[in-house]
């Protein structure tokens, strides 16, 4: 993105009254980012949805001039940035029209081809809360996802260490600039979320912290992932709106359930009794509802063919015939295999050494 590029949409996000998806379409009618603001006034009101009231402060030097400094505060920090347009941009947040038209980042932020999941939750989250969240990070480390959540007391900050205590990438969004932390506890965390992923924000330097920045956050949660996961949420809260967001942006929505009457628990029955989101008891709920299990065979299946062809004749036989019977005996694969018992034993040991197979209890063997 060049530079006239990225102050063009600084002006435009600094202009009151105009939301990401208004800029959007101001962008897509004229062309470019540079030419909304060259553009005459009376052009832009022919434009389906943009009036007086979203245009009349567009042209005040004063955005640009704030464009600018951000720019400087950028430049200076080494922020990462994107455009909604670019690349680089995360993939689905591509297909949320209020997506962010610019978004900041730090750290080693990788998407490219990963499963990606958002956990949400209260911050008074309760021990089976915590229990929860780190179960079901733990099960699906083999499937290698990214975990997405706000930073947050509570079950966000579960997820973030869980993620990193099992070697996952995470991804924190913040509800405020790059240039702070909240809470200001969660400061002591800040390295290892950028060492094994990173933080997002749409926020500028100069915006201070409000709580009204929580649903400009929650978007680019939701946005961000396949599926929203909320473990533990009062009747109302930040996280049912994450939930309601994700449903809008047509991805799948998960909830714990909880004890009828329980605080911690009301928004998640609540979501799951009116089917705004799948119920989750485990893991393979939401393997099973985002069809990861048949991801995952196909992996192993083209894993299984290149492995064909580090294995020699004999060790091929031997593998067609495990993989198509699964646990068999010393004695019977020399027989089906047509080779002598000492001689399959020898094949066996190779092969177990190599990775591909294990034995079992009474001269059985199978396929790792």
């Amino acid at each position: 993105m060049t530079i006239e590029k990225l102050i063009a949409l600084l002006t435009l996000k600094k202009a009151p009254n105009l939301g990401d998806s208004s800029i959007k379409k101001l962008i897509r009618e004229v062309g470019s980012a540079e030419g909304v603001l060259q553009e005459k006034p009376q052009n832009l009101l022919k434009i389906d949805g943009i009036g007086t009231i979203k245009i009349k402060e567009l042209y005040k030097s004063a955005h640009k001039k704030a464009a600018e400094e951000e720019l400087s505060f950028i430049t200076e920090n080494n922020i990462q940035y994107s455009a909604y347009d670019e690349e680089d941009y995360p993939n689905k947040l591509k297909y949320c029209l209020d997506g962010p038209i610019v978004l900041f980042s730090r750290g080693a932020i990788d998407l490219e081809n990963k499963k990606i999941i958002s956990i949400v939750g209260t911050r008074k989250v309760t021990s089976y809360g915590v229990r929860f969240c780190e179960e079901l990070i733990e099960t699906i480390v083999p499937l290698n996802p990214v975990i997405v959540s706000g930073f947050a007391y509570g079950v966000d900050i579960t997820a973030h260490k869980a993620a990193i205590k099992n070697g996952l990438a995470t991804v924190a969004c913040l509800a405020h600039g790059l240039n702070q932390i909240y809470p200001k506890v969660h400061k002591k965390y800040m390295r290892q979320v950028e060492k094994n992923g990173g933080f997002f924000t749409d926020f500028w330097s100069t915006d201070t912290f409000d709580r009204k920045n929580f649903l400009g956050r929650n978007r680019i949660i939701a946005g961000l992932s396949e599926a929203t996961v909320v473990i533990e949420s009062a009747e109302k809260g930040g996280s049912l709106v994450t939930a309601e967001i994700a449903n809008s942006y047509n991805r799948e929505v998960f909830a714990v359930p909880g004890r009828v009457g329980d605080p911690v628990s009301k928004g998640c029955n609540m979501l799951i009794k009116t089917q705004r989101a799948h119920m989750i008891t485990n893991a393979a709920d939401l393997i099973y509802i985002l069809n990861w299990e048949l991801e995952e065979k196909k992996k192993k299946q083209t894993i299984q063919k290149k492995l064909f062809v580090e294995l020699d004749e004999s060790e091929k036989k031997i593998y067609t015939l495990l993989d198509t019977n699964g646990k068999v005996l010393l004695d019977s694969i020399a027989v089906q295999c047509g080779m002598p018992t000492f001689q399959v034993a020898s094949i066996l040991l190779t092969m177990e050494l190599k990775g591909v197979i294990r034995p079992l209890p009474g001269k059985m063997f199978e396929l790792v």
